[in-house]
């Protein structure tokens, strides 16, 4: 049987929670919190009340295995999983991702004295033709543990900030608007919603000023670091249907030094970095500006005609030990940078990417050059090649450092 309200393209998902959320069997799981909302979790709640021991298997998605949000449903229902497999979204028409889908078998114990906790299950892999093509591994995680929760986030302060929705843009939200306020120390915000990979694919960016909604954090010297971490956990590893739910954890291992700051340099020059500079932002009835703290260059080194207003960065890594291949990121940037100096953009080219400040960002950057279409090849391609390289170091730590389970 399915057990599991997935919407149809067309269906709204919102009115569909909400109804569902006031259905009698979801009257009973009050403290179960989102659980409550989906119907197959309430399907399985009526079971074990009404069929304590029986074995269930359950055709869906595997959110109520390892989602931050059904950890209060796992520690009330009582089973042991026997068995199963998951299978690519994409094998079913009107499914809209790349998400697995689970067919697991479970005997509940509803009854027993002894709760036998789901801590990890093994499933077969199979492609569309049911062939078993490997297997997967799902956690049960508390939510204390996620990499989210690891970060220190400081406190606002009084000091008014421009919240943002892009790198250039001010936010256009007129209820609840976060990131309206500076915290001691800061140097940016940074984009760090949900916690598992399929959420990190889409919402991890680092910006010059607050963001505007919620699932962001402030960075701050002091944090710089594990912000660097939780950036480059986030974006390393590629996102598949496997994986789309594995949830990314706090480090169960020490992290040396050299991981530390290579994440920092493969944060500086992704492209999820959308640190910059402006002048004249319109919000709030005010004129603002963002100033870019995360140039590792000086203006000597990449040829600015004017002086960066902050040197931040520049003095951080100043005081850094980096790895080769960290050190040769930043040389093949730093080529990057010296030809975006050597040529002047077109005015609609300035005014688009508010290229009227020297301490443009590394978005600003690139999307110049693109526009400018002059980057020479060999440059581009040591960039891309020492970028590469320097990923592929650090992938493997990902999960050697407990960030991610394989």
């Amino acid at each position: 049987m399915k057990a599991d309200n997935v919407a149809d393209k067309d269906e709204d998902t919102s009115e569909a929670k909400s109804g569902v959320a006031k259905t009698r069997v979801a009257t009973c799981m009050d403290s179960q919190g989102y659980a409550s909302r989906e119907l197959f979790t309430q399907f399985l709640v009526r079971i074990a009340k009404e069929m304590p021991t029986a074995k269930v298997a359950i055709f869906s998605k595997l959110k109520y295995v390892n989602a931050p949000n059904f950890e209060v449903f796992r520690a009330n229902w009582n089973a042991q999983y026997l068995g199963g497999f998951v299978v690519h979204s994409k094998a079913f028409d009107g499914l809209k991702g790349d998400f697995p889908i689970g067919f697991l078998i479970w005997a509940q114990k509803q009854n027993a004295k002894t709760k036998t906790p789901i801590t990890e299950i093994k499933t077969d892999v199979l492609d569309k033709n049911a062939v078993k093509i490997g297997t997967k591994s799902f956690f049960n995680i508390s939510g204390a543990k996620l990499l989210g929760e690891w970060i220190d986030r400081p406190r606002p302060n009084d000091v008014e900030a421009l919240p943002l929705k892009s790198a250039l843009t001010p936010t256009s939200s007129v209820k609840d608007v976060r990131g309206t306020r500076w915290a001691d120390g800061a140097i940016g915000g940074m984009i760090c919603n949900g916690s598992d990979m399929q959420h990190a694919a889409l919402s991890t960016a680092l910006l010059s000023s607050g963001y505007g909604n919620a699932g962001a954090f402030l960075v701050t010297e002091a944090n710089l670091w594990q912000s660097a971490v939780v950036f480059a956990s986030r974006l390393l590893i590629k996102k598949t249907w496997q994986n789309d739910r594995d949830q990314l954890l706090a480090p169960t291992k020490p992290l040396s030094e050299q991981f530390k700051n290579d994440c920092l340099i493969w944060m500086l020059f992704n492209g999820q970095n959308l640190a910059a500079s402006a002048d004249g932002l319109q919000w709030n009835g005010k004129k603002w500006s963002l100033v870019n703290h995360f140039i590792p260059f000086t203006e000597s080194e990449v040829g600015s005609p004017d002086r960066f207003e902050s040197d931040f960065m520049v003095r951080h890594i100043g005081k850094l030990k980096l790895s080769p291949e960290a050190r040769a990121v930043m040389s093949a940037g730093r080529a990057i940078w010296k030809h975006y100096f050597s040529e002047v953009d077109a005015y609609d080219v300035r005014k688009k990417y508010c290229l009227n400040r020297p301490d443009v960002g590394w978005y600003q950057v690139r999307m110049a050059l693109k526009a400018r279409g002059t980057l020479p090849e060999p440059i581009a391609a040591k960039f891309a090649e020492e970028y590469s390289l320097l990923g592929a170091k650090l992938r493997p730590q990902v999960y050697e450092v407990g960030i991610l389970l394989a």
